[in-house]
């Protein structure tokens, strides 16, 4: 007969409650009785990631941490939805809201912090509220459906977090901030001022030092007022002005408490068996709200109710590493400019990255990152070590030529013991073991293994270089085995590997041959599907209209009044007066609603009737700018050297060529190209799939850039010094990327997941390689058609597509 376990009670099912319990039962797993109340119906989920759910790159699903059958595994007793009131320390039993009541041997408060919502009047009305769980998430979700202009107030992370995914469901969102920079917490002014400037591009207001004071309208808000006297109209109001610890049920229940749960070392109360951990608790004065220090926290109370010896939770050093809208920021001890303190800076406008080591004496004492942040868990072991400034330091950090080290020098040269994941207080040696020991061969079970990647996720680039290091060519990549839709359960790669195999050439034969669950397919996997048999079979597969997107059926894009869009092809943004003529008397005739210059230098005729479009298309007589498709949109240039006085090369020259040699050929996403002059990115090459800048020697080819929903900076691909080198690598490029991007994969989340140093080795470095993939896109672009001409002169198709639309 086994020991009594003895009971443990958990009050929050939050993250730092709950991974303190994942370390009781690697520790002990038998030592337990565990019960846990949580107050919202959920299981254990990633609150780090509901920014996520807001933008809608992730569901509820996809941030859960720890899943109902998880606790039913280990036994744990989970009561959701369930508050506790009050806590009998004497007694050693907890009650709930609902009548439950649970006693305990050792109780551990996990109640986390609650946003603080500004004392201002009107603060109750409708459509105020805060930003800390789900609940609020489904709030805003709803609201974005209903009204149009959203203010937040707080320009912190979690501000900026919960504005961006506002901006993202449509609507027009102020930032309020009170401060005169953002995150003036964690960033100095020049970084602060770069991240303001990106989300103002990504299309983001702000209003800084505004002090609110009060927020007006009926029994639902319509605006702010502010100490100055102005006015701000809004209908929704999302309050981000910090958090507060949550301790309401620890003092009412007699347990000591300043600004927070005050504990010890061990993370112990002031009444016994009773510890506290997390957002709600007070450690010699501080109260931490990022997760790193919780977790900490919650190793060393594990290792105290286990009874496994432990050293003493003496503080955490803060560092903060943070994805916002796209952009990594990263500081980590002094980040101000101080009289006493050694300033070295590097600041690059173009590819939007900052470093900056600040020094006491010799000594490195803090820095900031922002861009690229690769060097960040460096920097915050230099600073943790008191490491003394060196010429090889400055020489590696500053960039200095021939000293810039490659991601897998990097990670080589990273000390065993050196945190990868901050979060999780993960290291380095951790994780190699654990490649080497479990022989893991992906991010996902390195993740389910060491826990790495698991909250922020902001060291998964890291990870995925582990592993790129200590399997070399074995690793593949961040490649899961996922069913394309729930049609199959077969990979994009199986998928792609039986039809060359097996020779399949039209939808139907594959989803038969390879057992579709819905022999249909589905919208999802059918478009796949015909784009990877005319990638395989550029020749041989007729293309499978019924099999596209609409928009591509149609050859244009579907507004929600079901008019349609029509955009011309305007070749490196260039037109003429007689184009432009042209344009302007066709929207007059065809009463089009709105003339919109597109951001790719070009023109949107939109509303136009659908039986309008193939008279539109007729009487522009002008090429489609494939607006609507997985294509090559558009080709931005700057002036260039022909009239800037900046400008050493001919942008408009090459973006020109480029557009007409690589127009009309199907992609796995939509594509764009860019082409500078000079480095001053005008033409905003860092942000597009291929970015190029002129320069007195030749050219600088970077691929990977984003400016959507996942901002990305594009990566150095190549120089070159000829036209004729960098069309045919721009060629080669595109067709590595046709062949082995999933489809609807954009070209940031490829090189991600490939590697630039794959990438180059494929396209650059291998000439054969290179010379085969170029001449292989020739020839499917030899075979394409402009399609709006085509389908003017296929009468028959005309008339399947517009029933009974006489043609002029």
């Amino acid at each position: 007969m086994g020991a009594i376990r003895q009971k443990l009670v958990l009050i929050g099912n939050g993250m730092a409650g709950v991974n303190t319990l994942e370390h009781i039962l690697k520790l002990s797993p038998d030592h337990y009785d565990i019960t846990v109340f949580g107050s919202e119906p959920h299981p254990n989920y990633n609150r780090i990631m509901l920014s996520y759910v807001l933008e809608g790159s992730k569901t509820i699903d996809d941030i859960i941490l720890n899943s109902w059958a998880w606790y039913e595994e280990h036994h744990i007793t989970l009561h959701t939805g369930t508050t506790i009131t009050a806590i009998d320390t004497q007694q050693k039993i907890v009650l709930a809201d609902n009548g439950l009541t649970a006693a305990y041997d050792r109780l551990i408060i996990a109640t986390g912090s609650n946003p603080i919502i500004l004392p201002v009047p009107g603060h109750e009305k409708q459509g105020v509220v805060g930003f800390r769980d789900i609940a609020d998430c489904s709030v805003m979700l709803e609201t974005a459906k209903q009204y149009r202009n959203a203010a937040v107030i707080g320009g912190g992370l979690l501000g900026l977090e919960a504005a961006k995914g506002l901006l993202n469901l449509g609507m027009n969102v102020t930032v309020i901030h009170l401060m005169a920079d953002l995150m003036e917490r964690q960033l100095d002014p020049s970084a602060s001022a770069m991240l303001k400037a990106e989300l103002e591009r990504q299309g983001l207001h702000f209003l800084m030092e505004k002090q609110t004071a009060g927020i007006y309208g009926g029994e639902r808000v319509e605006g702010l007022t502010f100490s100055d006297g102005t006015k701000l109209e809004s209908d929704f109001i999302v309050m981000a002005a910090g958090i507060r610890p949550n301790t309401a049920l620890a003092s009412a229940s007699g347990i000591e408490v300043k600004r927070g749960i005050v504990v010890d070392d061990y993370m112990q109360t002031s009444a016994e068996g009773v510890y506290a951990v997390g957002e709600c608790a007070e450690h010699r004065g501080v109260c931490y709200g990022l997760v790193a220090p919780l977790f900490e926290q919650g190793a060393v109370l594990a290792k105290q109710l286990c009874g496994v010896q432990t050293k003493p939770y003496e503080g955490t050093q803060l560092s903060t590493k943070l994805k916002i809208s796209g952009v990594d920021v990263f500081s980590t001890g002094a980040f101000l400019d101080q009289p006493e303190l050694t300033v070295i800076r590097k600041q690059d406008d173009w590819k939007q990255q900052y470093k900056k080591l600040l020094l006491k004496g010799d000594t490195i004492v803090g820095g900031v990152l922002y861009g690229d942040v690769s060097d960040s868990s460096r920097i915050q072991q230099w600073v943790r070590e008191g490491a003394a400034m060196t010429e090889a330091i400055y020489a590696e950090l500053m960039g200095a030529a021939g000293t810039t080290l490659s991601a897998a020098d990097r990670v080589a040269q990273m000390a065993d013991d050196e945190i990868v994941c901050g979060c999780n207080g993960v290291s380095k040696g951790h994780i190699v073991k654990a490649i080497k020991d479990n022989a893991l061969t992906s991010v996902d079970e390195v993740k389910a293994c060491t826990g790495a990647g698991r909250s922020c996720g902001g060291c998964i680039p890291t990870v995925s270089h582990l592993l790129q290091y200590v399997l070399g060519d074995e690793y593949a990549g961040q490649k899961t085995k996922t069913g394309m839709c729930g049609c199959t359960d077969l990979s994009r790669d199986e998928i792609v590997a039986a039809i060359k195999e097996k020779h399949l050439t039209t939808v139907k034969e594959v989803m038969h041959v390879l057992n579709w669950h819905n022999p249909e397919g589905c919208s999802k996997c059918r478009p796949a599907v015909n784009y990877y048999l005319g990638m395989l079979w550029p020749q041989e597969h007729e293309d499978e209209k019924d099999s596209r997107f609409v928009n591509e059926r149609m050859n244009a894009n579907i507004q929600k009044d079901g008019t349609y869009t029509v955009v011309p092809r305007m070749y490196g943004g260039v037109t003429t007066p007689e184009d432009l003529k042209k344009i302007a008397d066709v929207a007059v005739k065809y009463d089009v609603k709105m003339v919109k210059v597109t951001g790719g230098q070009r023109l949107d005729l939109i509303g136009v009737a659908k039986e309008d479009l193939p008279l539109v298309w007729e009487e522009l007589d002008m090429p489609s700018g494939y607006a609507y498709a997985k294509a090559l949109r558009t080709v931005k240039t700057c002036v260039g050297q022909q009239f800037c006085r900046f400008g050493t090369q001919d942008s408009i020259g090459m973006g020109i060529r480029l557009e007409k040699t690589f127009e009309r050929i199907d992609m796995p996403a939509k594509y764009k190209m860019a082409v500078n002059g000079c480095p001053r990115n005008c033409a905003e090459s860092c942000t597009k799939d291929v970015g190029i800048v002129g320069n007195d020697g030749g050219w600088e080819m970077f691929v990977g850039g984003n400016g959507g929903i996942k901002p990305r900076i594009a990566d150095l691909l190549c120089k070159v010094k000829t036209d004729e080198e960098l069309v045919q690598i721009v060629g080669a490029f595109t067709q590595y990327y046709r062949l082995t991007a999933n489809y609807l994969e954009r070209t940031s989340e490829w090189v991600e997941r490939m590697g630039i140093e794959a990438i180059k080795a494929e396209v650059v470095d291998n000439m054969d390689r290179r010379c085969e993939l170029y001449q292989d896109i020739l020839a499917v672009l030899a075979e394409l058609k402009e399609p709006w001409s085509t389908t003017l002169e296929e009468e028959r198709k005309s008339r399947y597509l517009f029933d009974a639309i006489q043609m002029k």
